[in-house]
């Protein structure tokens, strides 16, 4: 298998640790009462799959990176309905991630690993 590219290593590292962060943020936001009606546990979820993203990128999954491109244009999406500065930021990010995720030496690395 071809060297991981260090541009990988570092996305999959902050979604590791961004997911994880949101994962302990928002379960503890958790009420027993009503564990199922709160949108805590959804973000939650939606925490667990920056966790997925990460640490399958990390072992080369090649879907895995598309799911990390997914993650971040979700967030450039429902952030279109907070103010200017926080989409113009997912924005960025989701620019810089998708660049790095999609780059020729970042596709070989995916690809070789699904040989």
């Amino acid at each position: 298998m071809k060297q991981r590219p260090i541009a990988v290593t570092v996305i999959s590292c902050v979604y590791l640790i961004t997911g994880a962060g949101g994962m302990v943020s928002h379960f503890s936001q958790l009420q027993p009462r009503h564990p199922l009606q709160q949108a805590a546990l959804w973000l939650a979820l939606l925490s667990l799959l920056a966790v997925i993203a990460g640490a399958y990128m990390l072992r080369a999954s090649d879907w895995a990176r598309w799911l990390a491109i997914a993650w971040i244009a979700f967030h450039v999406a429902i952030s279109a309905l907070n103010p200017w500065p926080e989409l113009l930021v997912h924005a960025a990010l989701l620019t810089v991630i998708a660049y790095f995720l999609i780059r020729r030496d970042s596709r070989r690395y995916f690809r070789a690993a699904a040989h």
